[in-house]
């Protein structure tokens, strides 16, 4: 390579790195993202409370790309997905819902990873478990677009 070439790769890597540390920061400019992720989660466990499983979905990314898994089942589609909550879950099988342990961490600007665990206790039985989420960014605001619930 000559000095030039070399001089041109070092700013294009430069200009990268930027780019990608400024998308990484995004999230962490202060407590208003984070606070919108967290957000989504808090009305998702509100509306599952009070038996409102479409308002439960409202925070999923509603198209035909959402991606859920749990287990070896792998879901794909709001559609999908809210047919498999509509049969495992209604009325007062719903139970209530909690989250706790939430870790949100910056995937560049318009994405969010959060690390959680789930309890829900129906009929005085108790269920529980981990679960890892991505959220994008749309203009209506944060949604789930992958759900890896165990």
């Amino acid at each position: 390579m000559s000095k030039r070439s070399d001089q041109i790769f070092v700013l294009l890597a430069l200009m990268i790195s930027s780019l990608v540390l400024a998308g990484c920061r995004e999230l962490d400019k202060g407590p208003g993202a984070t606070a919108e992720v967290i957000k989504v989660l808090e009305l998702q466990k509100e509306a599952w409370n009070r038996g409102d499983l479409e308002g439960y979905m409202a925070g999923y990314w509603k198209s035909d790309e959402l991606t859920f898994q749990s287990g070896s089942n792998r879901v794909r589609s709001w559609e999908a997905l809210m047919e498999r909550y509509s049969k495992s879950y209604s009325g007062d099988r719903m139970g209530r819902l909690d989250f706790s342990d939430l870790e949100v961490k910056a995937l560049g600007a318009n994405y969010a990873l959060v690390l959680g665990r789930w309890s829900v206790e129906i009929q005085g039985e108790k269920k529980g478990g981990v679960f890892t989420l991505i959220l994008k960014k749309f203009p209506e605001g944060w949604r789930i677009i992958h759900d890896h619930t165990s």
